[in-house]
């Protein structure tokens, strides 16, 4: 009898430790999701990330720094990863980058997002590019990368704050 007094016990502790857990869990898991916790606002946000993802990509194929600007994060940090390149931690950066390169009007930029990850106030992207130049030493050339994008939302609205680019295939070095 003593035996099955301790075991029962020691079932009604277990399931009030699992019990206690699960709604502490619940609980943080409701504070974090505050503005996603509907499947319509978990919609509304995954509309308005990749909203700001197209937005960020036509700008790049545009070569519009307006635009461009207005995509990246607001606190001035912006992490961009290229080969070949030292990694640069903000926008002033990032947009200095990128007026060099726009002056060029010759490339295009191609884009297409293959998958996205989207939490409350983080996101992920992965996008395949293809940059092309007419002629680069006599010839044309192309550049296949894999382009990881990390977003993060400040207020209601999502900013790029990583690009993180690999060469997967180019038509010459």
């Amino acid at each position: 009898m003593r035996r099955n007094l301790n075991t029962t016990s020691c079932t009604l502790i277990g399931l009030m430790l699992s019990w206690g857990t699960l709604f502490v869990f619940s609980s943080c898991q409701s504070n974090s999701q505050n503005d996603t916790s509907t499947p319509q606002a978990r919609q509304e946000n995954e509309e308005a990330f990749r909203t700001t993802m197209q937005k960020h990509l036509g700008a790049v194929a545009n070569k519009d720094l307006a635009t461009l600007k207005s995509t990246l994060s607001p606190d001035g940090k912006m992490v961009l990863i290229l080969p070949q390149t030292e990694i640069t931690n903000t926008v002033d950066e990032f947009m200095k980058y990128h007026q060099e390169w726009f002056q060029d009007t010759t490339w295009t930029f191609e884009t297409k997002i293959l998958t996205t990850e989207i939490a409350d106030s983080l996101g992920m992207a992965i996008t395949e590019i293809v940059y092309r130049e007419p002629e680069r030493y006599g010839k044309p050339y192309f550049n296949r990368m894999i382009v990881s994008y990390d977003l993060k939302k400040s207020g209601n609205s999502w900013y790029v704050i990583k690009d993180h680019a690999s060469s997967v295939e180019k038509s010459t070095d």
